[in-house]
């Protein structure tokens, strides 16, 4: 009878033991489980935030546009372009006048999807005059450098070049960068390090943007079209485009200004 009794009590310790066993693993596999749904939160509250980071970028260029949008500019805009620098023929009698910011996504998909088109249909066959002013935003601290850097090339007849690389590499625009698209376009390296270290166009690109503001001109892309002067120093601007364009867009009031009789 003690056997038994025995041989049941260490069952019974066996039994208890292995129950335990078994509550232990539960647990540790509990643990697992937790520790890892706690990294997975983690690292969802990680992406959460930087998509609200994202977010309140987008909404800060988006309130520019806003912000441009109730601010229209003056009815009546003459601006004198005389000896300023423009890509298509000196016979043109219609003229594109655009603001704009290396850094601003908006200003690079025109660049990349829109100018194309306008450089062909209107710019190449003499059509239209086509007028670059930058407008760096405060918002984007490589577009000035960018912009000293286009005009930097400038001296060098590159500028259009360097134009469209920046822009064509909106995602490399510190100062190494800015020095490898001189020398992929083939600049006097020493010569364009010279003049972008000096800053010596900080004033030209100052006048640009006093120009922009004296029109409420606050957001990028900015387009004023019109037709110029008998003598080709003047634009009568007759359409003000703020924000991104269609191709359409341009073409409807580009057909309009060159269909329309010349004023003498």
């Amino acid at each position: 009878m003690k056997q038994i009794i025995r041989s049941l009590t260490v069952a019974v310790i066996g039994l208890a033991l292995m129950l335990q066993g078994l509550a232990q693993q539960r647990d540790d596999k509990s643990k697992s489980k937790e520790a890892a749904l706690q990294q997975q939160i983690d690292e969802l509250k990680a992406g959460q935030q930087q998509i609200l980071k994202e977010l309140q970028e987008i909404k800060k260029i988006l309130q520019s546009f806003q912000e441009a949008a109730n601010q229209q500019p003056p009815q009546e805009i003459t601006l004198p372009v005389g000896g300023e620098p423009f890509k298509g023929s000196p016979a043109a009698r219609v003229a594109i006048i655009e603001y704009s910011d290396y850094q601003c996504p908006f200003c690079g998909e025109y660049a990349r999807q829109i100018f194309p088109q306008l450089d062909s249909a209107y710019i190449k066959s003499g059509k239209v005059r086509y007028y670059f002013r930058d407008l760096p935003l405060q918002m984007h601290p490589q577009a000035l450098p960018a912009a000293l850097a286009s005009r930097c090339a400038g001296e060098q007849g590159k500028f259009w070049e360097m134009h469209e690389r920046l822009f064509a590499n909106q995602n490399a625009l510190g100062p190494d960068d800015l020095k490898k698209h001189a020398a992929a376009i083939g600049l006097d390296a020493a010569r364009f390090d010279e003049c972008l270290s000096s800053g010596k166009y900080r004033n030209a690109v100052a006048r640009s943007m006093a120009s922009a503001e004296r029109m409420r001109l606050d957001g990028t892309p900015a387009f004023l079209m019109g037709v110029l002067d008998p003598n080709g120093e003047v634009v009568r601007v007759t359409q003000v485009k703020l924000g991104a364009q269609t191709y359409e867009e341009f073409k409807e009031t580009l057909d309009g200004l060159l269909a329309a009789p010349s004023k003498k």
